[in-house]
């Protein structure tokens, strides 16, 4: 996987930062953050499956929205709340070195900062944020195999976290997630995955409600 997904990175930033060496550093940096010892759900694999759905949809600014993929969770630690800043701002140190414009930087660091709550209002002229976003949440919609060890690989990067608050806390993002009028925002993405997703979402509910998974 990191010999295609390093292909992937210097076909995306070849011509944006012509200094290989960098290019090659920062890469090696995220690879680092995705497989530290505490990823099991926000790893490599999901920037792959990011970037395959992305890289098939039409987008307006393809090479922001690969971008975002790349960072959006580059920093990933379950005791802050910062998290979604701190990846923009790491993306934001690389594109800095970078040929991409102010504007498209400013972007990317847009994109990745709202992944922090995907309940949020969009635009609906903001096709590409949207594609984004239903990109991160389709594993709610998986499988239930898939899910479910999607539920317990996220209870693992939390495993710092007591039982009891993580019940609370989680028992709140999926009955937020749940109570949202739209969960997908694309036609494509709410009429393939909003039922798995809701009833995926409903049954941790249960579970949680039931005393854990």
């Amino acid at each position: 996987m990191t010999t295609t997904l390093a292909a992937q990175w210097h076909q995306l930033t070849a011509s944006l930062l012509p200094d290989e060496k960098q290019r090659a550093a920062t890469f090696e940096q995220l690879v680092a953050a995705y497989s530290a010892s505490g990823r099991h759900y926000h790893t490599l694999r999901h920037v792959q499956l990011l970037l395959d759905a992305v890289q098939a949809a039409a987008l307006h600014d393809s090479t922001v929205v690969q971008l975002a993929v790349w960072f959006h969770d580059a920093v990933y630690d379950p005791l802050r709340d910062d998290n979604e800043t701190r990846s923009a701002e790491l993306a934001s140190e690389f594109l800095i070195k970078t040929t991409l414009s102010e504007s498209r930087q400013q972007r990317v660091a847009f994109l990745i900062e709202r992944t922090k709550d995907h309940t949020q209002t969009l635009p609906d002229e903001d096709t590409d944020l949207q594609l984004f976003l239903d990109a991160d949440l389709g594993i709610l919609g998986a499988p239930e195999i898939d899910y479910w060890q999607y539920a317990r690989q996220v209870r693992q990067e939390y495993r710092l976290v007591p039982e009891s608050l993580y019940q609370k806390g989680r028992s709140k993002v999926l009955e937020k997630l749940l109570t949202t009028p739209v969960l997908y925002r694309t036609a494509a993405y709410r009429t393939r995955l909003d039922a798995a997703a809701r009833h995926n979402l409903q049954a941790e509910l249960q579970a949680w409600q039931q005393g854990g998974l």
